[in-house]
């Protein structure tokens, strides 16, 4: 039999909703991209050490956020201990090599014996050399001048610099032609004439890439300071894992963060030197 088919009267069947799928194109810039996930980074790392307790135990991470900026302070004074030694050392060792090249043989050899027991002595013996010999102060005209410690410890850095600056110098100074010397003298030039205006500025380029090598040297060897009790970097990082109770888990990442700082201070300074000495063609 078939079926009678719907009346008037029967109610309609409600069918299933159907929703049209659009596509919607979203994409973000890597600039967008790099600065929202730097948000979320901030808002999962920085926000939660905020909003926990003074009692609760924040992760390593955490910490080194937390004192990072009396940190990279401490790192700053590193870097003005290096600068301040690196110009002092300049100066006295450019007087010193110019004296390895004078004509007096007495000169000549004083400053060879000071320039080899500064250059062949440890750098922290040389510090506490200077330490613990340089008075407290010293007094001038009836007024006394306190000397701190990150003074002394600057001129303990200064000396080795002036002895490898020194040997920097007599090595551009020997490595020019003996022919220049010879046809400034045919000129009638000084001695102290053709050094200063012939054959020192031709040594300029020669000693710039050995220069920067001994300044970075210096950069890292600051943080021998914090051992005769100069507050810098390494000192502020190890009051940092005392204050945080001493917890072994913090060792590496506190010192990691001391480490990371350096690294991205000296590398820069290293490939510069690379391209000035590809440049000169000194290497």
């Amino acid at each position: 039999m078939r079926a009678a088919p719907p009346s008037a009267g029967d109610l309609p069947v409600l069918l299933p909703f159907r929703v049209s799928r659009t596509r919607t194109r979203f994409a973000l810039r890597p600039t967008q991209a790099w600065l929202l996930g730097a948000w979320l980074a901030g808002l999962v790392l920085v926000v939660p050490a905020f909003a926990q307790g003074p009692d609760a135990v924040l992760s390593p991470l955490q910490v080194v956020l937390r004192w990072a900026p009396l940190l990279l302070t401490g790192f700053a004074f590193n870097v003005a201990i290096s600068l301040v030694a690196m110009l002092l050392g300049t100066g006295a060792g450019l007087g010193l090599g110019l004296a390895l090249v004078s004509e007096g043989p007495v000169l000549r050899r004083i400053a060879w014996g000071v320039t080899q027991v500064f250059r062949n002595v440890p750098w922290l013996v040389l510090l506490f050399f200077v330490m613990f010999l340089v008075p407290f102060q010293v007094t001038v005209f009836g007024l006394r001048v306190p000397l701190p410690d990150w003074v002394k410890g600057t001129v303990g850095f200064a000396l080795p610099v002036m002895a490898n600056v020194a040997e920097i110098v007599r090595g551009a100074v020997r490595s020019v032609p003996a022919t220049q010397w010879e046809a400034a003298e045919s000129l009638a030039f000084t001695r102290r004439q053709t050094l200063f205006r012939i054959i020192l500025p031709q040594c300029l380029k020669r000693m710039l890439p050995p220069w920067m090598n001994v300044y970075a040297l210096i950069a890292m060897a600051t943080v021998q300071a914090s051992i005769v009790g100069v507050t810098e970097m390494l000192t502020l990082t190890a009051q940092v894992h005392a204050a945080e109770g001493g917890r072994p888990e913090l060792f590496a990442p506190l010192y990691g963060f001391a480490l990371l700082c350096f690294f991205l201070y000296c590398y820069p300074i290293d490939r510069l030197t690379a391209r000035l000495e590809r440049r000169f063609e000194t290497a």
